[in-house]
């Protein structure tokens, strides 16, 4: 089933011949209707409904989709006859900064004479809020920004980058959420691509951090993957010890993302060695009162390891263009040229030895 078995079933929303959108669930190479099921949570345009709906009922529609494809009852359209749309109505996006390898690396980057974290970074999930209106589906073309790339300097971003990262769909809303709350709350995961313009963001991130470098696009998968589908493994240590509502600190996820620029695998970068887990995340996110809202996304912030082949970004993996990339085709990158396409994908491993696959989300750069 190459990733797409019955331990998966990713939901989405699709089209086909009569342009009319649908609910359904991935498995092979195909798209099965949901709306046969006779469920009014999944005769919907989008995925809200169901998300606001609940674990019971995301747990219970689980186990009536699983069944019916065990006994073959199922309606299937081949995939390459759909087409795949924004699988929820984003409510809100929040991007975070969790990986101590990728903040390391962007601080001796940026600030080669000071340590590379921050003092306060170790201690609390760090995030933006980000535009939620820029949120758009896999496949979807990514102009290239405009904005200040220095006093008196103004055009298109000569440094355009990427950050590889998996995000977090809210079902339930909720506000002062603990981190025991994260599966009662969150549906699934994406995968998400966060674009960002360094040299616009360079100019205009000191001193209240990322704006018009981050909020023209944001890519997302098309499949949201159930947390049912996903196995967890322990957190990674923290150090100092987090204040009270940050703990317990609840599980990780094994998820294995990788990166191909223009069709060359670039990086590998591993899930399971971020330092904040989502759950946290969520926790911190709603402390101060603020409140999550069915459709809303956070995502995990660039995903990097400790190799350079690991770096969930392109100023990481050319070490800000200084140490560019050379391609299958010849070709030699430090940053995004126009019409270079980015593919980044992601799995998990199955419980029955099949992986989970996580889908993709592809985006061309375009003048």
């Amino acid at each position: 089933m190459s990733g797409y078995g019955v331990e998966n079933l990713p939901y989405g929303v699709f089209s086909s011949g009569d342009g009319v959108r649908r609910i359904g669930v991935r498995l092979g190479d195909d798209v099965l209707d949901l709306s046969p099921l006779g469920d009014d949570l999944v005769r919907q345009p989008t995925l809200n409904p169901l998300l606001a709906a609940g674990r019971t009922q995301w747990t219970a529609l689980r186990d009536r989709v699983t069944e019916a494809v065990r006994r073959d009852e199922v309606t299937r359209v081949p995939l390459r006859e759909v087409t795949l749309h924004l699988p929820f109505e984003v409510a809100d996006y929040t991007d975070f900064y969790s990986s101590e390898h990728h903040a390391t690396n962007v601080g001796h980057i940026l600030r080669p004479d000071q340590p590379g974290l921050r003092p306060n970074w170790r201690h609390l999930p760090i995030g933006y809020h980000g535009r939620a209106g820029t949120v758009v589906v896999s496949g979807t073309p990514i102009a290239r920004p405009h904005g200040q790339l220095g006093p008196g300097e103004f055009g298109p971003s000569r440094r355009l980058d990427i950050e590889a990262e998996v995000g977090f769909v809210v079902g339930v809303p909720g506000a002062r959420l603990g981190t025991g709350d994260f599966a009662d709350h969150v549906f699934g995961v994406v995968l998400v691509n966060d674009w960002s313009a360094r040299d616009i963001q360079a100019w205009e991130y000191q001193p209240l951090g990322p704006f018009l470098g981050k909020s023209f696009a944001t890519s997302v998968s098309p499949w949201v993957v159930p947390l049912a589908a996903l196995p967890t493994v322990a957190a990674p240590h923290q150090d100092p010890v987090p204040l009270d509502y940050l703990r317990p600190a609840g599980s990780g996820f094994d998820l294995r993302l990788a990166v191909d620029w223009n069709g060359t695998r670039v990086s590998e970068p591993p899930f399971a060695q971020m330092y904040w887990t989502p759950a946290q995340q969520l926790a911190h996110l709603t402390v101060n009162g603020a409140s999550v809202r069915t459709g809303d996304l956070y995502a995990s912030g660039t995903v990097s390891g400790p190799a350079r082949g690991q770096s969930g970004s392109f100023l990481e993996l050319t070490w800000n263009g200084t140490e560019p990339v050379k391609l299958d085709d010849g070709s030699t990158r430090g940053f995004l040229a126009d019409g270079d396409t980015v593919t980044i994908t992601g799995t998990a491993p199955g419980r029955d030895g099949d992986p989970i696959a996580l889908g993709e989300v592809v985006g061309t750069v375009v003048g």
